[in-house]
């Protein structure tokens, strides 16, 4: 019996030589991968840092904490993991033995004969030797679950980071169009008035009055437009933090801090941070060992079965006490008439290898241009901050000057009111620009694969 197994052993193991094989990941470009004109080699980069190094807002960050305890998105995505390190580990006590024990007892009469008593008590085991790999590729497989699974877990908890920091950031926003929008609205009112005073003194008509009172309603309706976004915005900020409606306390646009420095990191790095990034190469690593699986099938299967116990049955006469009892049975299975299936399995199986490699490619490129376009935005929106700094500057000196020569000289109380509306429209847009700035910052933490479990540690 032991050369048998032995012999069965030798010529499955040099039979099935190849069968297994370890993953490497395919050749990558990342050249240009964040732009052309974006080419860094410095390893340092934003998504390393903690949340609450981006973000220092110290209401935010109860926020962020608050939503990392009772997301119920995270938290389902936490219950995943553990789903998934139980099919792992279940996947790898396959290499194990199943043992069973089946007690059997039987009770005989055959004419006058006394009642006869039988009874058996054996211990199985029934053990696959995995020569070809089988076990091996799928408990593999089930390892690349797990890791998908973390890998949106993370996913998850960098977009909730992000999406309670865009909502919060918001909220600022509004704020302060809604400020602006109460100061225009108090300035149209002036107009209303200014406009009525000169008609009763026959230096201007109905046509003017009415259109400056239309004016007037529509930064009103502006008003109540922005309150209404005020309440739907907190709402969703609520309904993040697991928490029914209620109002958000929160701090000011203008006294918002950003880093100094947006360092990039190279982009090879995504393939480590980024959690689709990652999702996409667990993916086409599964693919990888389903192949191997799919070619183990070609292959025959070893099967160890035993049983060892007692019993009083013996053969033609009963004893009792009982006896020792053990079998041992080796069998080779080898696949005669099912090559088809086995052939398109492994089809099936390389053509889910090629299309995971192709999502896994183009999620890479994906991730670039995600960055790419964060940058952008952050840049294009500070430039527009300096610029509209310098313009609001340049308005208020109008203002002065205007209210100056209205004392001095022709100017009317009209152009005053002028000069002031073209300020705070200024001064609404900049409010704009300050939002996409931080809002670059946060699309690039997040585009970087910022945000994760390393980074998510709540504040000492």
């Amino acid at each position: 019996m032991k050369k048998t197994i032995l012999i069965i052993i030798t010529v499955a193991s040099l039979s099935g030589c190849g069968i297994y094989g370890t993953y490497t990941r395919p050749e990558v470009q990342t050249d240009n991968l964040f732009g052309e004109n974006i080419n860094t080699t410095d390893t340092a980069t934003i998504a390393r840092l903690p949340w609450h190094e981006i973000f220092t807002d110290i209401h935010l960050q109860a926020l962020i904490r608050a939503a990392l305890d009772s997301n119920a998105d995270l938290q389902i995505a936490r219950l995943r993991i553990t789903q998934a390190e139980a099919s792992l580990k279940a996947a790898g006590l396959s290499y194990f033995p199943a043992i069973s024990l089946n007690p059997q007892s039987a009770v005989s009469h055959f004419g006058g004969n006394p009642a006869v008593k039988t009874y058996q008590l054996p211990l199985n085991a029934n053990w696959e030797v995995d020569i070809f790999g089988r076990l091996t590729n799928a408990r593999q497989q089930q390892k690349t679950v797990l890791e998908q699974s973390e890998a949106y877990r993370q996913a998850v908890q960098t977009s909730l980071t992000a999406n309670i920091s865009n909502s919060y950031y918001t909220l600022l926003m509004l704020d302060g169009q809604l400020k602006v929008a109460i100061e225009t609205a108090s300035v149209w009112g002036e107009n209303v008035r200014v406009i009525r005073a000169l008609k009763a003194a026959g230096r201007s008509n109905d046509a003017a009055v009415t259109q400056t009172e239309a004016g007037k309603l529509a930064v009103d309706a502006s008003v109540i437009d922005l309150k209404r976004q005020l309440t739907e915005v907190e709402n969703a900020l609520c309904a993040m933090l697991g928490e029914t409606p209620h109002a958000i306390v929160r701090g000011i646009l203008e006294n918002q801090s950003l880093p100094g420095t947006l360092p990039l990191g190279i982009p090879l790095q995504l393939l480590s941070n980024r959690p689709d990034v990652r999702s996409a190469e667990a993916s086409l690593r599964q693919t990888f060992y389903a192949v191997n699986e799919a070619r183990s099938y070609f292959y025959p299967s070893l099967t160890l079965s035993g049983s060892t116990g007692w019993t009083n049955s013996g053969g033609a006469a009963i004893t009792n006490p009982g006896a020792l009892l053990w079998q041992i049975v080796g069998s080779l299975t080898q696949p005669l008439f099912n090559q088809g299936r086995n052939k398109a399995r492994l089809k099936i199986a390389k053509a889910g290898q090629e299309e995971a490699k192709l999502v896994f490619q183009q999620t890479l490129l994906d991730a670039g241009v995600e960055v790419n376009n964060a940058l952008t935005l952050y840049q294009t929106a500070r430039e527009k901050v300096i610029i509209y700094e310098k313009q609001i500057e340049l308005l208020k000196s109008a203002v002065n000057s205007t209210k100056l020569l209205m004392q001095h000289s022709s100017a009317t109380y009209l152009e005053v009111l002028t000069a002031q509306q073209t300020l705070l429209q200024v001064q609404l847009s900049q409010i704009a620009n300050r939002f996409d700035e931080v809002q670059g910052v946060i699309n690039l933490y997040r585009a970087l694969g910022g945000g994760w479990e390393k980074n998510l540690d709540a504040i000492e």
